[in-house]
């Protein structure tokens, strides 16, 4: 039987574009929600009749913000993705949402319409950080959103952003303890990273906003894995940490290099050796449905270097490594075309690497040398 399939729905809009986001987010002052529910459900019913007899394993409304997603859309597509495909037993259905006020009221009904996992994008408890993120909610509203989201959803993580500027090692202590107090089963931990094309980008360019050096983004990294291993919340991938067994199915997909489809304006998607992408700007999204009876931009064949390639830059990221073996079989490809062997065994007699059988995966001490890691050891054709 084939494996479940993972679903993503992008939802465009945000209420405004914060400083540091190079997602594909839009603000749009009124938004026609029968006209989103219509599109989204037609690019739902292409991809189906792309991937048949395959259930799902998981759903993921990302965004923009999904929680401004009137809740019976949301409940439309999920009953539309069990009518095509079926809903594997204890499928993971996410949302993301901001901590506002306004979006947390509608936890309860979003529960109703089948969503069982929530993503809070709280970013900070400190209200001049905040501010300097961007972000349209309060230190009060983020507490709020996490404690309302534990009373209507059976699992909930929320994200902080840390390394900013000027940030204290002993700040970010206290932060995350207030973050681990909560008592949530995932959390994702992100560094502050300047993306092109962002506000920030700008700032840094002209030399008004410096994140830590090196060096100081390793303390603060090192204080961040002893701290949530301590409260039974260890690292899975290098951002994300949860209580074993409550890490997210779907992006676990993604990592592992499972076929998903993604529906909604930019959505990118991996099925059957095929890269899917679709239009970005909410409104060609729109005309291109209307037209085509799908929003796809993009849809090209994976050449096997390229599959395997991204099989390993995709799983190496995760503390659990990637099967080779799988690799092999998925791409076609015999292992020394697509692995330095040589400079593994060179990794690996650094600590930075550690290898068992077809299990390879990168230490603790090699993780944030991924990105050199991989240039050394991924063989591209």
């Amino acid at each position: 039987m084939a494996e479940p399939l993972a679903l993503y729905v992008h939802w465009p809009f945000c209420v405004s574009k914060c400083p540091y986001c190079d997602f594909n987010s839009h603000v749009r002052e009124s938004v026609d929600q029968a006209v989103w529910r219509d599109v989204l459900l037609a690019d739902l019913r292409h991809e189906a009749a792309l991937l048949p007899g395959r259930g799902v394993g998981s759903i993921f409304f990302g965004g923009g913000t999904p929680s401004l997603m009137p809740p019976a859309t949301v409940a439309a597509v999920i009953a539309e993705a069990d009518a095509l495909w079926g809903l594997a037993e204890g499928c993971e259905i996410t949302l993301e949402a901001n901590p506002n006020s306004v979006e947390v009221a509608n936890f309860a009904d979003l529960a109703a319409a089948g969503v069982n996992r929530v993503s809070i994008g709280v970013q900070s408890f400190d209200s001049e950080v905040l501010e300097f993120l961007g972000r349209a909610h309060s230190e009060d509203e983020a507490r709020r959103a996490i404690a309302t989201a534990q009373e209507h959803f059976a699992r909930v993580s929320f994200d902080l952003i840390y390394a900013r500027p000027g940030q204290p090692l002993t700040a970010w202590e206290s932060e995350l303890g207030e973050a681990l107090a909560f008592g949530t089963d995932h959390l994702s931990l992100y560094q502050l990273t300047i993306e092109p094309g962002t506000r920030f980008a700008t700032l840094a360019a002209k030399g008004d906003l410096a994140i830590p050096d090196g060096d100081a983004a390793a303390d603060l990294f090192d204080a961040t894995q002893a701290m949530t291993r301590a409260a039974g919340l260890p690292r899975y991938e290098v951002s994300n940490h949860a209580r074993i067994g409550q890490e997210s199915r779907h992006n676990l997909a993604y990592w592992r290099y499972a076929d998903y489809a993604g529906v909604g304006p930019g959505a990118h998607g991996r099925r059957t050796g095929q890269a899917t992408e679709r239009h970005r700007k909410p409104e060609n999204f729109i005309a291109a449905v209307e037209r085509n009876g799908h929003g796809l931009k993009v849809e090209s064949d994976l050449s096997a270097h390229e599959r395997a390639t991204e099989a390993m830059l995709m799983g190496l990221r995760l503390t659990e490594g990637i099967d080779l073996a799988r690799i092999g079989v998925r791409s076609g490809l015999a292992r020394a075309a697509f692995l330095d062997g040589g400079a593994v065994a060179r990794l690996a007699g650094q600590g930075l690497m550690k290898q068992d059988g077809d299990r390879l995966a990168v230490t603790d001490d090699g993780i944030l040398l991924l990105d050199s890691i991989l240039s050394e050891i991924v063989r591209t054709g």
